[in-house]
Order: C-alpha cells, then structure tokens, then sequence
C-alpha cells in the first residue's frame, strides 16, 4: 500500500509537523485561564444596542481592574475575564458596564476562583493526562502481549504513546498560535479537549493495530510491511468514517455554539483530524520502520 511505500514522506511529515507545533508552544506560550491561575468570569446581556468593545475597556480601567478581557458572546452580550473580584468589586463592575445608564445591561452568570483552587485544577489536569498514557500504555501492551513476531507487544504501547503526543502536541501548538493573535486561554474544557482526543485516537489506533494482529495470527504469508499495509487498508475507510461522523457533528458547535465552548470544539476538530491522519499515516509507517531498523540491527 502507498502508506507503506511512502513512509518516510509520512514519518518525515510528521515530525515536522510536531517540531513547528513545539516552536509555537514554547515562542508564545500558553496562557492560563481563570480556571488554573484564579480570576473571575461575568456575563453578561445588553437588552438594547450592545456598546463598543473599548468603551467598555476605558470604563474597566477606571475600576483599577487590570488586564481584564472582554469577549463578544451571541448578538447582545460579553464575557469578561479578570482578576479575582470580591463582591463590592464585582457589584461596581456589573454597574459600569452600563456606561452610566447608557446601555441596560443584566448579569447572566458570575463565577470566581481563587488562585488556589486554580493552581490545584491545574495539578490535577496534568495528573489526569499522565494517568491516561499511562493507562493507555499498559492496555496496549496486554492487548498484543501474544504477539511478538517481529514487533514485541510492549513496542506497540510505545508507537501508541508516541502517535498520541503527536495527536495532542499538533492541535495545543495550533492553539497556542491563534491564542497568540486573539487573546484565548486554556481552561479545564481545553484539557478535556485534549483527554477526548487522547480517548478517541487511541480507538483509531487499536483498530488498526488489532487488524495486523489478526493477519499475523493467521499466518499470513505475506513479508511484515505488506501485512501492516493491507491491514490499513482494510481499515482506513471505517476510520475515516466515523472521525467525520464527529467532526461533522463539532463543526456546527464551533460556529453556531455559546462562546465558552468554542475553544473545545476548535481543538477538538483539530485533534481528531490529526488523530486519524497519525492513525492511518504515521502509526502504521513507524511500525514498519521499526521492523525494518530491527532486521538492520540483527544482521550488523
């Protein structure tokens, strides 16, 4: 199959793909939502015309509230992110935003969080990625635990992990990238986000995988690199369908969606397509390459 033939396209491809990603991350960074370093979310709802965006900003900065970000949400209403608030503050916030009685405005929703409460949802987001690859690995490697030839079992929990970083590397660099220009932040949603794609793309991967174990178990004549080929292509249609099953249902979320959750559907779809594109493209090569780097090693 072409996948096969053309692995070191696809491997190179791949690799290139998680370097630019890791330049993005590491160059702008990403920055933390209320949710992991503590502030305050207000929306809120113009029940006329909705005002400008920096009359709004003039009037916050008038507060002595710095570095507050205000986001448009539906036709008539804002999400404004700042510093924790106490409830003088966020009383006197709600009451500006009304520009002096120029534009009715009516609180939707308020939450705060303190910046211990975010540190320890930060902490815990990490936990739960390193518990999920971990968890991963191991399922992986009492799945395919009867077969050894010419790939050990443990090996494919490797390419797994691997395949998933790429997964999960490729959208966050992206993410940091538009962040960088419109202002977005991580959030817990982000992080499940990433835990959906970790779950979704390990699916994908053990199709594929589960398919080659099947065709060497039956003995197939075939040389390993023709059995890993075929095996994708038996596969590839099944996978490809059911990752634009979602993302044909997470399109809609990100562009006719409530705000909040535009963030999660954006690296989500982002995900999923490069989960499937790893799956299919990247998965598949580097077990061959490794077959074949292993045969290279036994006869030096």
């Amino acid at each position: 199959m072409f996948i096969v033939k053309y692995k070191k396209i696809f491997l190179s491809l791949s690799v290139i793909l998680i370097v630019v990603s890791l330049i993005f991350i590491f160059t702008f960074g990403l920055k933390p939502g209320i949710d992991f370093k503590g502030g305050a979310l207000l929306e809120v709802n113009y029940s006329s015309v909705r005002p400008e965006v920096s009359l709004l900003q003039d009037k916050i900065k008038t507060l002595n509230i710095d570095q507050a970000l205000i986001q448009p949400t539906g036709t008539s209403g804002y999400l404004i992110k700042t510093r924790d608030l106490n409830e003088s503050e966020h009383e006197t916030l709600l009451t500006s935003l009304s520009l002096d009685g120029k534009y009715p405005v009516s609180e939707k929703g308020f939450t705060s969080i303190g910046p211990s409460v975010g540190s320890e949802l930060l902490r815990k987001a990490i936990i739960s990625i390193i518990m999920v690859i971990l968890a991963i690995i191991l399922f992986i490697t009492y799945a395919f635990r009867k077969v050894s030839r010419p790939v050990a079992s443990w090996k494919y929990g490797i390419i797994t992990i691997v395949t998933l970083l790429h997964d999960i590397i490729i959208p966050t660099g992206i993410f940091a990238l538009v962040a960088h220009y419109t202002g977005a932040e991580i959030d817990t949603l982000f992080v499940l986000a990433l835990l959906t794609i970790l779950g979704l793309s390990v699916h994908d991967k053990i199709v594929v995988f589960d398919r080659i174990r099947e065709n060497l178990r039956e003995g197939d004549k075939k040389g390993f690199a023709e059995t890993v080929g075929a095996s994708t292509s038996q596969t590839i249609v099944r996978s490809i369908n059911i990752t634009l099953t979602i993302i044909f249902v997470l399109v809609p979320l990100y562009l006719f969606g409530p705000e909040t959750t535009k963030n999660f559907a954006f690296i989500l779809t982002i995900g999923l397509f490069f989960g499937i594109y790893s799956s299919l493209f990247f998965a598949s090569p580097l077990l061959v390459w490794i077959e074949e780097w292993q045969t290279k090693s036994k006869k030096s």
